[in-house]
């Protein structure tokens, strides 16, 4: 049987996989764990900030986020070029050692939380947090709550860029 299949045409179906990949691979953000990033931070010639995702597995807003926010091309382009990127379970079970201190997990309630988790969303306990670091591990700020993909972008060049080092949140803010 003889396929109607013109040159063209291929050329043009050969062009939208192609465009799909590339599309595809810029959308990949490279999760690593937080010691890792604690490990890349202190041994980088060039050290990047630390962003940190801190989401619970029945959080369905964590959910949106990763497929809305962390899949956004420029987001992730973004992101990946200034941050170590690192996902943190707020209700993780396995110790992590950071600046001398062994953080674990707290039974409480029904189900508890990650010490580190706590510490870093200042004691309030709400999923998602992102949470900004400086390349020293330094608190930058925690930002609760979904947050669509152009208001956390601009939320990620204040810290990325180091507008936060000359300019207060409201007046960065204002000027968008």
């Amino acid at each position: 049987m003889k396929t109607n299949t013109s040159p063209l045409k291929n050329i043009y179906l050969t062009g939208i996989l192609t465009l799909f990949t590339i599309v595809s691979f810029a959308q990949e953000v490279q999760w690593v764990s937080f010691s890792e990033a604690v490990e890349l931070a202190s041994t980088d010639k060039n050290p990047k900030k630390v962003f940190i995702d801190v989401y619970t597995d029945w959080c369905g807003w964590c959910k949106k986020m990763d497929k809305d926010t962390f899949q956004n091309a420029a987001v992730a382009q973004y992101m990946e070029d200034n941050f170590y990127m690192v996902k943190m379970d707020g209700e993780g079970k396995e110790p992590i050692d950071f600046k001398g201190k062994t953080y674990t997990f707290i039974a409480s309630g029904r189900k508890g939380y990650h010490e580190l988790a706590a510490a870093l969303m200042q004691g309030k306990l709400s999923y998602p947090t992102t949470i900004f670091l400086d390349e020293e591990m330094n608190m930058l700020s925690p930002v609760p709550g979904y947050q669509k993909p152009e208001p956390f972008l601009n939320i990620a060049k204040y810290f990325g860029d180091n507008i936060y080092k000359d300019k207060d949140w409201k007046t960065y803010a204002g000027a968008k």
